[in-house]
């Protein structure tokens, strides 16, 4: 979550000039038009900034009041406001909502602020300029790094070390001897390092087996809120740098995700499993435990990974989308008579002259 813009106050309006500069958009229009915020093109008033990426709201494009749209040359002559052009104009907007972003300064504690209500134990080490919360907890031993913010109510553990430039929202809880990299986000509600699911049956009862592994999160990570990553039984749980994590994703003791990989809300990986790099995991997906998805790799959404995937592309399972309650328990009802269907069909394929 390292600074992101050198352009001043987007409160106090941003010349045009000014952003095509940082975008490195080539401008077509007046550079001093100011530009005070950002909005869709529907919406969009004579001070704010727009973007056209999708083709289906291309019929918006010249009824949009918007001062600016950041588009790309193929629909530049249906634009009659200032345009930012790009060859990607999600990138653009992705780019420049940072600069309209409020500052983490003025989100919690304010500047180099420690609240006087932080609990921060005389054995940690905190760097300079760092902001703590209402009723923070930092433990024995833990390490923040320069430059970050931790939100109101967080709780880093005895020996967790965060890097320089983190934002960790409201009611993050780090467990003990956890690692969190440079320029990582983590959002409210999540938990990074509580046990892992293990137990062993025996005489029926379940014997709990001592997590003793970690969590290292690398660089430039985001998880999102009432997400939970699950210390290592013996070994750490790995998430590698600039992976983006949605919320409410359970990550279970010793998975390893790859660099750049995007997993998205209500996954649930189970343990031991390793994800490649700069895969994307769908929505809802089910992953089983100790088997191997390689690199760039896309699971469609509700699919259910029950074995490795060792070459890269688009996976799915499932039986189709939404449909008639009555069709599908008709459907559901052949679906378990396809064993028996399949069958018949070899013995009449094998009794055919």
């Amino acid at each position: 979550m390292e600074k992101q813009h050198e352009l001043g106050d987007a409160c106090d309006g941003i010349s045009l000039g000014k952003l095509a500069e940082f975008l490195g958009a080539r401008l077509k229009g007046d550079a001093g038009i100011q530009i005070f915020g950002l909005a869709t093109l529907k919406n969009a008033g004579s001070g704010d900034l727009s973007f056209l990426s999708n083709a289906r709201y291309r019929s918006l494009l010249e009824g949009t009041q918007a001062a600016a749209v950041i588009l790309s040359s193929s629909v530049v002559e249906s634009c009659q406001s200032a345009v930012l052009l790009m060859d990607d104009p999600y990138w653009g907007y992705a780019r420049v909502s940072q600069v309209f972003a409020p500052s983490r300064s003025n989100l919690y504690a304010g500047p180099e602020c420690i609240h006087p209500s932080a609990q921060v134990s005389s054995e940690a080490i905190i760097g300079s300029s760092v902001q703590l919360g209402a009723n923070v907890v930092i433990e024995k031993g833990a390490v923040i790094g320069a430059g970050t913010v931790i939100g109101a109510g967080c709780v880093v553990g005895a020996y967790a070390k965060v890097g320089n430039g983190c934002l960790l929202h409201s009611n993050v809880t780090l467990y003990h001897h956890v690692t969190v990299g440079n320029d990582t986000a983590i959002h409210s509600g999540a938990v990074i390092g509580a046990d892992g699911f293990g137990y062993a049956p025996h005489e029926g009862k379940w014997e709990k087996i001592a997590q003793l592994g970690s969590v290292i999160v690398g660089r430039g990570v985001e998880i999102g809120a009432n997400t939970t990553i699950d210390r290592g039984a013996l070994e750490d749980t790995v998430i590698g740098d600039y992976v983006i994590i949605d919320n409410q994703v359970q990550i279970a003791h010793n998975v390893i995700i790859g660099a750049g990989t995007a997993v998205a809300g209500c996954t649930a990986i189970a343990g031991s499993t390793t994800i490649g790099r700069y895969c994307t995991i769908a929505g809802a997906v089910a992953i089983a435990g100790h088997i191997d998805i390689a690199d760039y790799v896309h699971v469609s959404g509700m699919s259910l990974v029950s074995k490795s995937l060792k070459e890269k592309g688009s996976y799915s399972s499932g039986t189709g989308g939404a449909m008639k309650t009555s069709l599908w328990q008709k459907n559901a009802a052949r679906f378990r008579q396809l064993s028996e269907i399949a069958k018949r069909i070899s013995r009449l394929e094998t009794d055919r002259p």
